[in-house]
């Protein structure tokens, strides 16, 4: 069946098959029609004088969009901002109708993967950002020292999950078709996928920073109409911009300029990365503070985990950076969409995502430098090790080693004595300092029994 359905959408949309998505074609309602996840969407209209905030559910505000009398908007609004949480499918063929957005725009919505790059396109009608948000969430973690534990949760895909399948590019063969070993295991490549990430998950638990990446889509018309679609299904992220509109004397509501909420945008996305380099702050302090009192394997597995998500934030924040760049490029030559009273604004944007990524360098730096340290002493300890256990009986070789006529400890050149002293040193000395290496097996072997936990319990659902 899967195959099948993988052949049935290459066929649909493979090489040469038209760019875009149109929401107006029937066969985007049955490739995309699943995507049903309820939100809540905020209309905001305002100018310097004057506004109006509505807060409707997906069916209202499709309502609203179908009809021309209750969406039109006043003449006195400057700009209207449609704020959408959480993916529906008819809520998003609705907004791009009645504004009529690109298709290519719409096919970067839905068809792209979650975590692409940032990017911004200039069409005829409107400006399209795509702007990966970082956000900090739970501390779902457990001490690096403790034992690891799996929690069978971790097989059930999140709801961001399932919209991101459904929003997989359907032409890739990949995103469809299974492996070999996965087919002959009875198990399709989702499956295998969900597998590897949660125990990838569970081996990865530890004191690590728990962060969010989700995509924002942004919309900016030439008629002041701003259009910003997340998938979070609710509207926290954006509280702090709807609550400066409702105030009279703030600066972005006095200027009622669509630019300055688009920057304003941009601005609380660089403010959440900046919530995300000084958790990492504070982690890399810790690890720091443990590295230098008393090292464990523990804290250096988590210094790994935290160089390896550094490394990944980094490449999808710095795309934020040329994007910021462009604009304000773009608004200084041309002026074509944007107005260019907002570039110095943007500029401030642009040296908050400079600093992130200097940050990001810094931290990282830090933590492979603790990471070296730690592999030094490590070092010095095997070093140690070997000189305290063969130290003492190079010298009681020696001792009893010497030539002497007689000796009063040995009768009748026997070596009973040697051993007696020489057994119990190594008994002692021995398990004391391999006592490190010997948590480390214990370790590995309750980690590898924790995976096979967890393809079991995968299988067993």
């Amino acid at each position: 069946m899967v195959i099948h359905r993988g052949t049935q959408i290459l066929a649909r949309r493979g090489v040469g098959a038209e760019p875009g998505i149109d929401p107006r074609r029937a066969d985007a309602d049955e490739e995309f029609g699943r995507i049903r996840q309820q939100g809540v969407i905020e209309v905001a209209d305002y100018s310097a004088v004057r506004s109006s905030f509505r807060r409707m559910a997906n069916h209202e505000f499709v309502g609203l969009m179908g009809d021309p009398t209750a969406s039109a908007r006043e003449p006195w609004v400057r700009v209207r901002w449609i704020n959408i949480g959480g993916m529906n499918w008819d809520v998003i063929k609705a907004v791009f109708i009645k504004h009529d957005l690109h298709p290519l725009a719409l096919e970067n919505v839905l068809r792209v993967h979650a975590r692409a790059r940032s990017k911004a396109d200039y069409y005829p009608r409107h400006l399209f950002l795509r702007v990966l948000c970082h956000e900090l969430g739970e501390e779902d973690g457990v001490e690096a020292d403790s034992n690891p534990t799996f929690d069978p949760s971790l097989l059930k895909p999140p709801l961001s999950d399932v919209v991101g399948a459904e929003k997989t590019l359907p032409g890739s063969v990949g995103s469809t078709l299974p492996t070999f070993r996965a087919m002959a295991a009875g198990i399709n490549l989702e499956e295998q996928r969900r597998i590897q990430d949660a125990a990838l998950h569970a081996l990865k638990r530890g004191e690590r920073v728990n962060v969010n990446v989700s995509p924002m889509f942004i919309f900016m018309s030439r008629d002041g109409t701003v259009i910003s679609i997340h998938e979070t299904p609710t509207l926290e992220m954006t509280k702090p911009i709807m609550s400066r509109l409702r105030q009279f004397d703030s600066g972005l509501r006095a200027s009622a300029d669509s630019s300055m909420l688009v920057q304003s945008l941009l601005s609380l996305i660089a403010d959440k990365a900046l919530e995300v380099v000084d958790a990492y702050k504070d982690k890399i302090t810790k690890f720091e503070r443990k590295v230098m009192l008393r090292p464990t394997i523990g804290t250096v597995r988590n210094l790994h985990i935290l160089s390896e998500d550094l490394i990944l934030h980094r490449r999808t924040l710095a795309p934020i950076k040329s994007v910021v760049y462009a604009l304000r490029r773009y608004d200084v030559d041309r002026t074509a969409v944007l107005d260019i009273s907002a570039a110095g604004t943007k500029a401030d944007v642009y040296d908050q995502m400079e600093y992130v990524l200097t940050q990001l360098d810094l931290i990282a730096g830090i933590g492979q430098n603790l990471i070296t340290s730690y592999e030094m002493n490590e070092i010095m300890r095997r070093l140690m090790i070997v000189t305290v256990i063969f130290l003492p009986l190079t010298l009681l070789t020696g001792y009893f080693g010497m030539n002497f006529t007689e000796m009063w400890s040995v009768h009748g050149n026997s070596h009973i004595l040697y051993w007696e002293i020489a057994l119990p040193i190594m008994v002692i000395l021995v398990p004391l300092f391999v006592a490190p290496d010997i948590r480390r097996v214990v370790r590995y072997v309750e980690k590898r029994a924790m995976t096979r936990r967890v393809v079991e319990s995968f299988r067993s659902l």
